[in-house]
């Protein structure tokens, strides 16, 4: 049996070789840049037109985008709600407004060139690589009877604007950075205390020397300097104990300070002098241990509600999460996975890793009726049809329902007893084989349509997808940064539509900022995209 016959008749075995065909080839840097899973796209391109029979099961599809999108949904529901608390409606109506710019000018576009309905929905999905918005018209016109012609033009569109789109944000970042003139340093100083930007924490032993500190609770002086630090151990005389909101220094004492290096300097000048050696390097009495969270009834709550202090003697004074480093705060909430840095008495350390759980395996696991039932909910919300005017209807599909119910979940973190979230690693690995699963359906199952359509009609995609690009990244740009104030290290994150962008923007911001950016403004965009896509098809055919 040929290889042909062999991948025609088992689509698991040409499914996976098309991904992992697509990594690696994504994998492969140009000036220090890649495609990443994007390519898997381009691959199953090109297996989709040397066989035109070929083809991937529908729910492939489904189970593809959903999942990715409901474990996105669950990841920045927490971010999203938070943001809404602290700026009103300003990031949403920001998002609102800019999505529908791009969409009026997207419609000047169909209307001075002549695409088709089904070219332009491509092109405006593909400019901010937004394939679940791509799929959910490809669901439309499928669902809807729609031609043969109708789906290679939206497929021929998405697939040729997509890579003009992370060019162009590119673009634009790098135009906009020159013209307002941007002082990435003093944005980082100006948001580190909103967001957890201190992955590269660190310690300090300071002898207390400033009488303006003595007597005062630790609780006051961090309020009364705003300073993002923790207090560890305290050496007083001979006594070594752990400081608390409320433990008061005096001269002479000797302190443990944990903080990025900046926090640091700025305190151990106001509080004495620095010590050349670490009270941490004694622990003959306290000592340091990383613990894994894997307890699932600890998930979901912050530090403050498990009341530690009235039942160890210990400090938490730093979580880990994926690759970031935090300060554990009271309000800080706990996730599954979390590696909790704990100071505590010797003989406690084992009674705080059994609490915690302290179980690698255990905290990788799935809660598999939260996230199952999790996204039954989702899909059921993406199977109503929402009226818009007259017989006008769209549905949220299996991009939209997932998304709405996993932020609400996920802000939501726990209902009594179910927890929502899932731990930090099993997401990632979702979202990657999630939008895997959708890249290579969509590439192999229309390889043949859309080689079949290149023509010089390609040339007109091509410069109608680089321009509306590099305007939409300029204007959000420009607007953003002067009108609504929003630092421009946030908005390149909320410019950049796909990874590669994000990597960009943190060396350019040299912080995670603009990864912040991109969480906060991710939801709305994702929504608003998916539904204005479908919109755009339906009016304008």
């Amino acid at each position: 049996m040929t290889l042909n016959k062999i991948l025609e008749s088992n689509e698991v075995l040409l499914l996976f070789l098309v991904i992992s065909l697509g990594v690696l080839i994504g994998n492969f840097k140009l000036k220090g840049k890649s495609l990443g899973v994007s390519m898997v796209l381009f691959v199953g391109l090109v297996f989709g037109y040397l066989n035109p029979n070929f083809q991937i099961s529908q729910i492939i599809l489904i189970l593809g985008l959903s999942i990715f999108i409901y474990s996105i949904g669950l990841n920045s529901g927490q971010i999203f709600f938070q943001s809404y608390k602290q700026n009103g409606m300003r990031d949403i109506f920001f998002s609102f407004s800019m999505i529908g710019i791009t969409a009026l000018v997207a419609i000047a576009i169909w209307y001075a060139l002549g695409f088709s309905a089904a070219s332009i929905a491509g092109i405006f999905a593909g400019v901010s690589t937004n394939t679940p918005a791509f799929a959910a018209v490809l669901d439309y016109i499928q669902n809807n009877n729609g031609s043969e012609i109708e789906t290679s033009n939206l497929v021929v569109a998405y697939t040729l604007a997509y890579p003009i789109g992370i060019i162009g944000s590119i673009i634009g970042i790098l135009l906009m950075e020159k013209w307002l003139k941007v002082d990435y340093t003093k944005e980082y100083k100006n948001l580190r205390t909103q967001f957890p930007l201190d992955s590269d924490l660190t310690s300090a032993a300071v002898e207390i020397t400033n009488k303006e500190v003595c007597n005062v609770p630790l609780r006051d002086l961090l309020n009364n300097k705003n300073w993002n630090l923790k207090f560890g151990r305290v050496q007083r005389g001979d006594k070594l104990s752990l400081t608390t909101w409320n433990t008061k220094l005096t001269m002479g004492d000797k302190v443990m300070i944990l903080g990025s290096k900046e926090d640091l300097k700025t305190a151990v000048e106001y509080l004495g002098t620095e010590l050349e050696n670490k009270l941490s390097y004694d622990r003959s009495e306290f000592d340091i241990r990383r613990i894994f969270l894997s307890n699932p009834k600890l998930a979901g709550r912050t530090l403050a509600s498990l009341n530690l202090p009235e039942k160890y003697n210990a400090i938490i004074s730093r979580i880990r999460r994926g690759d970031n480093d935090m300060l554990a705060h009271g309000d800080t909430t706990l996730e599954l996975g979390d590696r909790i840095r704990v100071i505590a008495k010797r003989d406690e350390l084992r009674k705080l890793a059994d609490y915690f759980g302290d179980s690698y395996q255990a905290s990788s696991r799935i809660n598999l009726f939260s996230f199952g039932f999790g996204l039954v909910l989702g899909l059921w919300l993406g199977t109503l049809n929402i009226p818009l005017w007259g017989d006008i209807q769209i549905r949220l599909g299996f991009a939209g329902g997932p998304l709405i119910v996993g932020l609400i979940l996920g802000s939501l973190k726990r209902t009594g007893p179910i927890l929502w979230t899932l731990p930090y690693s099993t997401s990632v690995v979702l979202q990657q084989l999630g939008i895997m699963f959708l890249l290579a359906f969509i590439g192999i199952n229309n390889g043949s349509v859309f080689f079949e359509s290149l023509n010089t009609e390609s040339l007109r995609i091509l410069g109608a997808s680089t321009f509306l690009s590099i305007l939409a990244a300029i204007v959000l740009l420009f607007v953003g940064f002067k009108w609504v104030k929003i630092p421009f290290s946030l908005l390149m994150g909320m410019v950049s539509n796909q990874p590669a962008v994000i990597e960009f923007a943190n060396e350019k911001a040299k912080s995670k900022l603009p990864q912040m950016g991109f969480a906060l403004i991710l939801p709305i965009a994702l929504i608003v995209k998916l539904i204005l896509t479908q919109i755009l098809y339906i009016i304008l055919s």
